[in-house]
């Protein structure tokens, strides 16, 4: 059924189009993932959709009584706020499950890390508020969530718990986000806003960089014939085509429109070279670095060597340290103990998660010449211009004031004025964020040649798996822990070295299995079950199909209650609880089997 249609839509801001008659339409329990380049009006397209902005042109066609739900790029709270308020919006009373729509707004706060309920929201961070936001639409239920980066600020596991919250949830999706893994594992339909245009793809993102490529083929080979039959029409026209007859005219006529017509776009790129400074043999030491804030350990005697070449992540729950730990490591902020070593020739280049402070006043190239009017790079000196083209920033866009530039182009001339820096140990604090998927895959495509260090803090996971070759993991009390490999590598790790500890807590004593000898005999004790034993190897079967029966019907309880958050909350500890035991009887089973077997071969 449709829930939503969009007729011949277009938006202008002063001289840019970004959207230019698009017509979609949006079918009831569709989950749709939008992407494209920062600036091209994937925001602006959720803004008239969710029916916070009217097009300029067009009509948008909801379903009756449809409920939508927003999360804006930027979200707003009124001065007064606190971060309980700010959520609950007003709101009060009791949902038809009993729960009062206070403790579902504290547990889902506590879920996102927001647990001070009472803090102006005026006083938290960007990244606080952009969760704060998050809880706001999501308590309240909806038929239709439009999310603008809702992944943005949320660490690895809050990601995957919305991951598996917008997978149970049964309404319409239409989400921006530029985390890969997210798109691949939600999304079951792909909408690219490009030059006004909206391009829909079915499937996941994995299935649209396939298609989308096979799109530009057939547009260039399309393009290949119309200049090779232009070349031949030229040819005719230019040995003195007679106009006089009808067939003529039509014929010069075709001329012209196969000369005015556009070709396809080819879209830019962030073709850079190397732009790295010679890293000399002493680089970066950290010694026993500790740090506290407020009685909380944030970093115990943290010590490392970077190494030329060094890829590494440090990755850990919001607030664990990880920005705090660059700050120190880029000179921007003291530890309580210990030291940072820098080579003479180390020369840091800090993305931080905030942009620096930019004059929006400033023309975008003024920016950027600040830096300098050139760089040096492999091939030569390059301007500060031909590099903003290769940053996607074409002549127009160079001579924008920066305050006309959206929040992506934004970071994106940000990330620019940093590399320009040439710098040999390159920082960057959750780079993803604000990034689109274009930017980010040049930018891994330039930090696989880059010749310094790399250290990046991220919780996107595809990120990390694609530029680090080393995990540091902030754990309890200021503990962080090595890992070698990606975040997939580090995920696996740690799954492993659990069930390892399963194993050894549940593994039993050694005189369960008697094998003790006796003086003066030169028999082994005969194997056999203990009573306790026995009657559990008669009923465990039994046990394992009623905790399998009891899975079932947990799941099909948290299908049913997709949109009633704290009962869900509830129904998952359930689950959890359930699966641990099933484990533990399983594993015991296995035990107990293999004993009965080794009974049974000694009779």
């Amino acid at each position: 059924m449709n829930l939503l249609t969009a007729e011949h839509i277009t938006k202008a801001y002063s001289e840019r189009v970004l959207l230019k008659d698009v017509t979609l339409g949006i079918q009831e329990g569709e989950k749709i993932g939008v992407i494209g380049v920062n600036g091209m009006g994937k925001s602006t397209l959720l803004r008239i959709l969710a029916g916070a902005e009217e097009p300029d042109e067009g009509t948008v066609i909801r379903g009756r009584n449809v409920k939508t739900g927003y999360l804006p790029q930027t979200p707003l709270f009124k001065e007064n706020d606190t971060v309980l308020s700010a959520v609950l919006s007003g709101e009060a009373g009791e949902n038809p499950e009993g729960f009062t729509k206070e403790s579902e707004a504290r547990a889902l706060l506590t879920r996102l890390d927001l647990e001070d309920f009472h803090k102006p929201v005026a006083e938290l961070s960007g990244g606080q508020r952009k969760r704060a936001a998050l809880a706001r639409v999501l308590l309240n239920p909806a038929d239709f969530l439009v999310l603008d980066e809702p992944t943005n600020h949320l660490d690895s596991q809050m990601s995957d718990w919305l991951e598996e919250y917008l997978n149970r949830f049964r309404g319409t999706l239409l989400m921006v986000t530029h985390d890969r893994y997210f798109l691949d594992r939600v999304a079951d339909r792909i909408l690219e806003v490009d030059q006004g245009k909206v391009y829909s793809c079915p499937g996941s993102y994995h299935m649209y960089v396939e298609r989308k490529e096979e799109r530009l083929d057939m547009a260039r080979a399309s393009e290949r014939k119309r200049q090779s039959i232009l070349r031949t029409e030229l040819q005719w026209l230019a040995r003195g085509a007679r106009a006089r007859s009808t067939k003529q005219k039509a014929r010069i006529q075709r001329i012209r429109d196969m000369q005015a017509a556009e070709a396809p776009g080819e879209q830019g790129s962030l073709e850079l070279s190397s732009l790295a400074s010679r890293l000399g043999r002493k680089t970066l030491e950290l010694k026993e670095i500790s740090k506290s804030y407020d009685g909380r350990n944030l970093i115990h005697c943290f010590s490392y060597i970077f190494l030329k070449g060094d890829r590494v992540g440090f990755v850990g729950k919001n607030g664990c340290g990880k920005t705090t730990l660059l700050k120190i490591l880029t000179g921007n902020l003291q530890p309580d103990s210990g030291e940072v070593e820098a080579g003479q020739t180390v020369k840091i280049g800090y993305f931080s998660q905030e942009n620096e402070y930019m004059d929006e006043s400033l023309k975008a190239i003024d920016y950027v010449k600040e830096m300098g009017e050139y760089i040096e790079t492999p091939e030569g000196k390059v301007t500060a211009s031909a590099l903003m083209e290769r940053f996607l920033f074409d002549g127009t866009m160079q001579w924008s004031r920066i305050g006309k530039l959206s929040g992506g182009e934004k970071r994106r001339l940000y990330l620019l004025r940093i590399l320009m820096g040439a710098p040999n140990v390159l920082v960057l604090d959750e780079p993803t964020n604000d990034l689109d998927i274009q930017t980010l895959t040049i930018l891994e495509d330039y930090l696989d040649g880059f010749q310094g260090i790399v250290i990046v803090v991220s919780h996107d996971r595809y990120f990390l798996d694609r530029t680090v070759r080393r995990i540091f993991a902030f754990e309890e009390e200021g503990k962080i822990r090595q890992y070698e490999g990606g975040w997939t590598d580090w995920q696996a790790a740690r799954k492993e070295e659990e069930a390892e500890r399963i194993s050894s807590v549940k593994s039993l004593p050694a005189e369960e299995i008697p094998k003790k000898s006796r003086e003066g005999r030169t028999h082994s004790q005969k194997l056999k079950f203990t009573y306790k034993e026995q009657r559990e190897f008669d009923t465990i079967e039994d046990d394992i199909a009623v905790l399998e029966k009891k899975l079932g019907e947990l799941e099909a309880a948290i299908g049913e209650a997709a949109s009633q958050y704290t009962k869900l909350e509830e129904l998952m500890k359930e689950k959890e609880a359930a699966e641990r035991a099933l484990e533990e009887k399983m594993d015991r089973w296995v035990y107990l089997n293999d004993l009965a077997e080794r009974i049974q071969s000694k009779k």
